[in-house]
């Protein structure tokens, strides 16, 4: 059964890859106005299990329990603002679209994440946490879409992202792009008590050869344009456990896979 409900999502999938004439189109219309502005998906706060997605009427965002699509592309991001957050919709002081590299848009100095100061645990105002917060994007083609939506995954997050890729997709020779995933989300408590929202992820189905080609343009768009994509401020969750020098909540699992 649960082989033929997959063989069902993928048959029911319907791909709209993206063209050289639509991207030309993109690059034309949208010069001088800045980057292209995905539809992103936050994580909500308060332990909700809908996600809100924006569409023509901002005012009635569309709610929905599963998120399914394809991986188009994933990276992580971090992003450093002094002080506390405020709400505001303000870029960061720092912010790496990999994770690795920052850079300061006061000094325009480049960083090393690794050793950067403000990355390091016991940064935080807060208490041991970092005064950067690490997170991740995931970038979404759902179906019968040409643009992917843009899913910034917060640390609580992290771990399951994780795992689902390296457990389920890489241990299997499967790449993100290759398959069909949910997203759903649970209910979860912090340390203090404070309730918050989780991703659950699983795989709904791989895709067929020619799926997986049809695909490919959308995939080299989108790593192309990326880094592009600015960081802005979002508001933050509590954190469910310390987590360690990846950004990850340690887990004792003696089968846990590494990248």
């Amino acid at each position: 059964m649960a082989n033929e409900t997959a063989l069902t999502a993928v048959q029911s999938f319907a791909l709209a890859p993206i063209s050289s004439e639509v991207t030309d189109l993109i690059k034309e219309e949208l010069d001088g106005l800045g980057q292209i502005p995905f539809d992103t998906v936050k994580i909500p706060a308060g332990g909700s299990v809908t996600f809100e997605l924006s569409g023509d009427d901002p005012d009635n965002p569309e709610v929905v329990q599963t998120l399914t699509g394809v991986i188009v592309h994933h990276h992580a991001v971090n992003s450093y603002w002094p002080g506390e957050f405020d709400g505001s919709n303000n870029v960061p002081d720092c912010s790496s679209a990999d994770g690795k590299q920052g850079l300061d848009i006061k000094t325009g100095e480049v960083r090393d994440c690794a050793t950067c100061p403000f990355n390091q645990f016991g940064s935080s105002s807060k208490g041991n946490g970092k005064a950067c917060k690490n997170g991740h994007r995931i970038y979404l083609l759902r179906s019968g879409e040409m643009l992917p939506i843009l899913i910034s995954l917060p640390p609580t997050s992290l771990r399951a992202f994780k795992d689902y890729v390296a457990k389920r997709l890489v241990v299997k020779g499967k790449r993100s792009s290759s398959v069909l995933t949910s997203i759903k989300l649970k209910k979860e408590k912090s340390a203090d008590g404070i309730a918050y929202s989780s991703c659950v992820f699983t795989k709904a189905g791989d895709l067929t050869p020619a799926q997986i080609e049809q695909v490919k343009p959308t995939v080299a768009w989108i790593k192309s344009v990326a880094s592009t994509v600015p960081v802005v401020a979002e508001a933050e969750q509590p954190t469910a456990a310390q987590t360690d020098a990846d950004g990850f909540a340690p887990v004792s699992d003696k089968n846990d896979v590494p990248f």
